[in-house]
């Protein structure tokens, strides 16, 4: 029996048309493509070590900041760019300043420092009335209306980032996890906390109009804590980090295509379904491995009662 020639055109044109339309989002914004993917593994590498020392709640602090101080650059005629990194790294020396005093807690700190240069950015913007950057892009992102200019900043600020991590691996790794000994070996704790400060800025500032202010601080928190899930050891924890945020930016990016939603909202729901996930699997695992002990100690007093 011969199968027709036409319905083998036919399974040719609609097997054509899939790949054709699973090929879309590529021919039409592979630039956003590009700098999600890079966006989220920027954040997820520099997310390490704000989960690691448990000031998670500083990008989402920090980003409100910086979108003050984008506006207070606007209205001072100065690049977008300059102003708000320059703004957002002095944020974060103040809230490690306040935070070192032991009166107030860093969460205080941050809470101080980066709402009141917020609530000075939304004071300008109501009273100049315009601003040059997309109000709702900039509080929400909008990865498809990014620019040259923006792919290249979020591109050199990764490679910049990831030099300066690999150089300085094991002092930021030593302060990050025992800063007072750090001190006394002669690893000066500050001036590493005054780096990691000044990479956070600009990677907040770089990603902000990929992700938006209000959903930077999942991109930067999401990834490490789903790989401090699945693994003990830093390096592999790193590598799972930026693994799972350069893979959430990609596929979000990809599918907000075809579901039709917000890009900057797709790639955090895509880094919270891996949390799950893991969170899933390490809980199941953690179960499994709990019963297996319960049953291990069990067998010895079976046996013996047998015995007797």
């Amino acid at each position: 029996m011969t199968t027709s020639p036409y319905l083998l055109t036919n399974r040719h044109s609609r097997y054509t048309t899939n790949i054709d339309s699973l090929l879309e989002p590529f021919r039409y914004f592979s630039g956003a493509i590009a700098v999600a993917t890079i966006a989220g593994a920027l954040c997820a590498l520099i997310g390490i070590y704000v989960v690691l020392r448990g000031m998670s709640y500083i990008g989402h602090g920090l980003s409100h900041a910086i979108f003050g101080w984008a506006v207070v650059s606007f209205a001072g005629g100065l690049n977008f760019y300059v102003g708000a990194g320059i703004g957002g790294f002095v944020s974060t020396l103040m809230i490690n300043g306040v935070a070192r005093r032991k009166i107030v807690g860093a969460d205080a700190a941050i809470g101080i420092v980066t709402t009141a240069v917020f609530a000075l950015g939304v004071a300008l913007v109501s009273r100049i009335g315009s601003f040059s950057r997309n109000f709702e892009a900039a509080l929400f992102g909008n990865v498809l209306g990014v620019t040259s200019t923006d792919v290249l900043v979020v591109a050199c600020v990764g490679v910049a980032v990831s030099a300066t991590i690999f150089f300085r691996y094991r002092p930021l790794l030593f302060s990050t996890f025992d800063p007072e000994v750090a001190d006394i070996v002669g690893r000066s704790v500050r001036s590493n906390d005054a780096l990691l400060s000044f990479l956070l800025a600009a990677t907040v500032v770089a990603t902000m109009q990929v992700l938006g202010v209000t959903l930077i601080a999942a991109a930067l928190v999401a990834p490490p804590a789903t790989a401090r899930l699945l693994t003990d050891r830093f390096s592999r924890m790193m590598v799972i980090a930026v693994g799972i945020g350069a893979v959430s930016g990609f596929l979000g990016v990809y599918g907000s295509y075809f579901l039709d939603i917000a890009s900057g909202a797709a790639v955090v729901l895509t880094d919270s379904a891996f949390f799950l996930a893991a969170f899933i699997f390490t809980s199941d695992r953690v179960r499994k491995h709990w019963r297996s002990n319960r049953l291990r100690d069990r067998e010895p007093q079976g046996a013996d009662s047998s015995r007797a």
